[in-house]
C-alpha cells in the first residue's frame, strides 16, 4: 500500500486531493503537511503534520517517520500574490522543489509537482497552445514554473527520479474560497452570486482562459500518478485541458441560473497577466499517453458549483 505525503495540503488543490487519496488508499496512508493548521475535518481525516516546505530536514523527517514512497508537492506562492513578493515566490517555489527532488533521489520516491499555464507567455500561441512551444512567462510565478519543469526533467534524465507534472489551467472549486490566482475570478463569481447576487470582475468581459473543474483535476492528477512509468513520455509537464470560456460567457451562465444576478467589470493588474496566457490548450499528449478525459463542461460545472455553495452558505 502506498504511503503518501502531501506538502501544501491546506491549499486549493491539496485540501481536495488529500480527501480523494485517503478514500482510495486509506486515511492512515496519506499524511498532510502544511505551514498552517488544518480544518477540523482535515484533522479527523488522518495523520497531519505542521511543517515548512522550505525545510529539507523537516520533510526528510516525515519521509522517515511514515516510510513515505510518494510525495505530492503542492506548496507554492501563486501568480498575483507572487508579483507582490517576487523574492519570496522564488524562494518558496524553487527551494522547496529542489529539496523534494533531492529527497526523491536519496529515498527513491515518486513525485508529483504541479506546473501551470503561467509557464506560457505573450510569445506562446494563444489558441490550442501546443505541448512543445515558447515558454517566456512575464510573472515570477511563471518563471518558477518553467524553471521547475526543467529541474524536474533534469532529475528524471540525470538520476531516474520518477517525477510527473501537468500544466494546470485555472481551477474552479467550491470547497476553498478564491485565493491569490489570476484565474480566481472564475471561483469568486460563484461565491458572490450566492452570497451577494452580484460580482465585480477584475478582468474584462472578453477575457478567455482555459479552465477545469476541480473534480476533473483531482481525478486526472491521480490517473497520471497511477499510469505505468513507460506511458509517461513528457519529461517536463503535460498540457492539461478541459474547457475554455470568456468572462462574459461565464457571467451569462451564472445569470441564467441565479435570478437577478448582475456582473460588472473593473480590470486591475491581473488583466495584464491574463492577457499573457493562452485562451485554449491542446493536450493530445496527455490524452494519448495516459488516457486523460475531462467530464465537466461549463454548464455542468456551474450547476455543481451553485448547488454546493448554496448548501455551504445555507441558501435556497
Amino acid at each position: 500500500m502506498k504511503k503518501i505525503l502531501i506538502i501544501g495540503a491546506n491549499g486549493q488543490i491539496g485540501s481536495e486531493l488529500i480527501a480523494a487519496l485517503r478514500t482510495k488508499y486509506g486515511q492512515d496512508n496519506v499524511i498532510g503537511m502544511d505551514l498552517r493548521e488544518p480544518s477540523e475535518e482535515q484533522k479527523k481525516g488522518g495523520p497531519w503534520e505542521l511543517g515548512d516546505a522550505t525545510s529539507k530536514t523537516s520533510i526528510e523527517a516525515l519521509i522517515k517517520k511514515y516510510q513515505i514512497d510518494t510525495v505530492f508537492h503542492l506548496a507554492a506562492l501563486l501568480s498575483a500574490t507572487g508579483e507582490k513578493d517576487p523574492d519570496l515566490c522564488w524562494r518558496l517555489n524553487m527551494d522547496s522543489l529542489r529539496h523534494v527532488l533531492e529527497l526523491a533521489k536519496a529515498h527513491k520516491l515518486q513525485i508529483f509537482w504541479p506546473s501551470s499555464i503561467a509557464a506560457f507567455g505573450p510569445t506562446t500561441p494563444r489558441v490550442n497552445t501546443p505541448q512543445y512551444t515558447s515558454l517566456e512567462p512575464t510573472t515570477m510565478y511563471g518563471v518558477t514554473k518553467v524553471a521547475g519543469e526543467l529541474l524536474c526533467q533534469y532529475y528524471k534524465l540525470r538520476w531516474g527520479v520518477d517525477v510527473r507534472s501537468v500544466r494546470y489551467p485555472g481551477l474552479v472549486s467550491w470547497k476553498t474560497p478564491p485565493g491569490g490566482g489570476t484565474t480566481d475570478y472564475a471561483v469568486a463569481i460563484f461565491y458572490d452570486a450566492v452570497q451577494k447576487g452580484s460580482y465585480e470582475n477584475f478582468v474584462g468581459p472578453k477575457t478567455v482562459l482555459p479552465m477545469m473543474y476541480m473534480p476533473d483535476a483531482i481525478r486526472g492528477t491521480i490517473e497520471l500518478m497511477e499510469a505505468p512509468i513507460e506511458k509517461i513520455k513528457v519529461n517536463t509537464a503535460y498540457n492539461f485541458a478541459a474547457i475554455s470560456f470568456s468572462a462574459e460567457e461565464l457571467a451569462a451562465v451564472v445569470k441564467k441560473k441565479v435570478p437577478g444576478f448582475s456582473c460588472t467589470y473593473k480590470p486591475d493588474h491581473r488583466q495584464k497577466i491574463a492577457d499573457s496566457w493562452p485562451q485554449s490548450i491542446e493536450d493530445k499528449s496527455a490524452r494519448a499517453d495516459w488516457n486523460w478525459k475531462h467530464q465537466y463542461d461549463l454548464d455542468k460545472m456551474a450547476d455543481d458549483m451553485l448547488r454546493n455553495l448554496k448548501k455551504k452558505f445555507g441558501k435556497k
